[in-house]
C-alpha cells in the first residue's frame, strides 16, 4: 500500500491546527472520509436529488444509486445479491427493529444467547425481548479478552433460537471465533446474528462463507457516512413481521426501511465501497474488495503491533486484551495509565493533536466485566489505513511523556 498516495485522497488529514498535523488514531469510533466520497455525497445532490420510483429523470437517478450501493455492498460482505441488503439509520436502529419483529413471533420460554464482550447496539434490543417471555442469556468474558467458548456450550441449547455476537470487540480489539459459534447454532437450529461494525474495516467478510443468518455494519466506520447496513440471508426478511406502513415495500429487503432513505449518503457509501476497492486488484469488484483488504489488514496489524510493543515497554501502562501474536484481532490497542484516570490521558493527547478516546466506547458490560468501569474505562487508539508508522512514533513517545508525569 502507498499510504502517502492515500493520505492524499483524505481532506482532512491535510489539515493544520496550533502549527502541527492531525494525527487520527481514533478509528474504532469512525474513520476520515476520502475525496471521492465528498464528491458523490455533494454530485447527488446538486443532480438528483428526489425521492423514488417516480416518472422523471432525478428519481430514476436515485433508484439506480441505491440499487448501485446495494450492489456495492453485497460484493463487500460476499453476499448473494443486492436483494440481501437494507438500509438504515445506523446499526443499532436497523437492530431494535429486527428485535421488534423477532418479539413478534419467538414465544415465551425461546432463549436468545448475547455476550459479555459485545457493543450495547447487540445487547440492549435483545434485552427488550424479556419483555415478552423471552429469556437471554449472557456468555461469560475471561479476564484475558476472550469469550468463555466452554460456557457458549453449556449454555446454548435447544430452547436457543438466536445466538447475537460480535466479529470483533470495539472496546479491546478480540476478533471472535465465530465461525465455532455458526458450528453450535446449527446444531441447534439457532439463527446467528452477527454485529462486523468493528470488523468490517478491517478484514474482508464473507457472510455466505460464514453462514451467517443476520450480519449488521456501519458504513462510517469503513471510510463512508452515516449509513446503518444490514445483511439477511435469503428468503429470511420475508418471513419477519417488521414496522413498516401498508403503503411501504412489504418485501425484502426494503420491508425494513422505514420512511424516506438518506439518499445522498447512500451515494456516499457506494462511493466508500468503491475507494477500498480501488487499493486492490481483480476482474470484480468483489476480487479487488478481497485483494485490498489482504493489504490493508497487513499494513494496520504492523502499525498495532508496533503501538503495542511501544506501549507495553512505558512504565504505568497496563494493556488490556491480547497481544499481536497473531493476526486473529483487530488493530485496536487499549489499555490503563497508572496514576491517570483516561480521560486525563487524553486530553493530554489532544493538545498534542493526537486523537484517541477514553471510557466505555458503549460496551460498557465488557469494561464493567473487566473491573474498569470505576476507574473510567481505558484509553483506547485504533489503525485505519491511512495511518502511518511516523504517526506511531510519535504516539508512543507523548504517551511516555504523560505517563512521566
Amino acid at each position: 500500500m502507498n499510504t502517502q498516495s492515500i493520505r492524499q485522497q483524505f481532506p482532512s488529514l491535510q489539515r493544520i491546527h496550533n502549527g502541527a498535523p492531525l494525527i487520527f488514531i481514533d478509528g474504532p469510533a469512525g474513520t476520515q472520509v476520502p475525496q471521492a466520497v465528498i464528491d458523490s455525497i455533494s454530485h447527488y445532490y446538486k443532480n438528483s436529488n428526489a425521492n423514488t420510483h417516480g416518472a422523471f429523470i432525478t428519481t430514476h437517478e436515485t433508484d439506480s444509486v441505491i440499487d448501485s450501493m446495494r450492489t456495492s455492498m453485497a460484493a463487500l460482505l460476499g453476499a448473494e445479491g443486492p436483494e440481501t441488503i437494507s438500509i438504515g439509520q445506523n446499526m443499532t436502529t436497523l437492530n431494535f427493529s429486527l428485535a421488534r419483529a423477532l418479539s413478534r413471533i419467538f414465544k415465551p420460554g425461546d432463549e436468545v444467547l448475547i455476550t459479555q464482550l459485545d457493543h450495547e447496539a447487540n445487547r440492549g434490543p435483545w434485552l427488550t425481548l424479556r419483555d415478552f417471555g423471552v429469556k437471554v442469556r449472557e456468555v461469560r468474558l475471561l479476564e484475558n479478552g476472550l469469550l468463555d467458548y466452554e460456557d457458549f456450550e453449556k449454555k446454548i441449547n435447544e430452547n436457543t433460537r438466536l445466538v447475537c455476537m460480535g466479529m470483533s470487540a470495539n472496546s479491546i480489539g478480540t476478533v471472535n471465533n465465530f465461525h465455532l459459534v455458526r458450528t453450535l447454532t446449527y446444531r441447534y437450529n439457532a439463527w446467528l446474528l452477527l454485529d462486523a461494525v468493528h470488523y468490517a474495516p478491517h478484514f474482508t467478510i464473507d457472510v455466505q462463507g460464514i453462514g451467517c443468518d443476520f450480519l449488521l455494519c456501519s458504513a462510517y466506520k469503513f471510510y463512508g457516512p452515516h449509513v446503518g447496513l444490514l445483511y439477511c440471508k435469503p428468503g429470511l426478511l420475508d418471513r419477519l413481521p417488521t414496522d413498516r406502513l401498508r403503503v411501504a415495500a412489504q418485501t425484502a429487503p426494503s420491508s425494513i426501511e422505514t420512511g424516506t432513505l438518506n439518499h445522498a449518503a447512500i451515494a456516499g457509501v457506494d462511493a466508500a465501497v468503491k475507494f477500498l476497492a480501488s487499493l486492490g486488484e481483480g476482474t470484480s469488484l468483489r476480487g479487488k474488495l478481497v485483494d485490498a483488504y489482504s493489504h490493508i489488514a497487513k499494513h494496520e496489524h504492523k502499525l498495532a503491533s508496533k503501538l503495542y510493543a511501544g506501549l507495553k515497554k512505558i512504565d504505568g501502562i497496563t494493556l488490556v486484551g491480547q497481544d499481536f501474536s497473531s493476526a486473529g484481532r483487530t488493530p485496536t490497542v487499549s489499555f490503563t495509565m497508572r496514576g491517570k484516570n483516561p480521560t486525563t490521558v487524553c486530553n493530554h493527547l489532544a493538545a498534542k493533536n493526537i486523537f484517541a478516546w477514553d471510557g466505555h466506547f458503549y460496551a460498557i458490560r465488557a469494561i464493567e466485566t473487566l473491573g474498569l468501569l470505576e476507574k473510567g474505562g481505558v484509553t483506547r487508539m485504533g489503525i485505519s489505513l491511512y495511518n502511518t508508522e511516523e504517526e506511531i512514533d510519535f504516539v508512543v513517545n507523548e504517551v511516555k511523556k504523560i505517563a512521566s508525569l
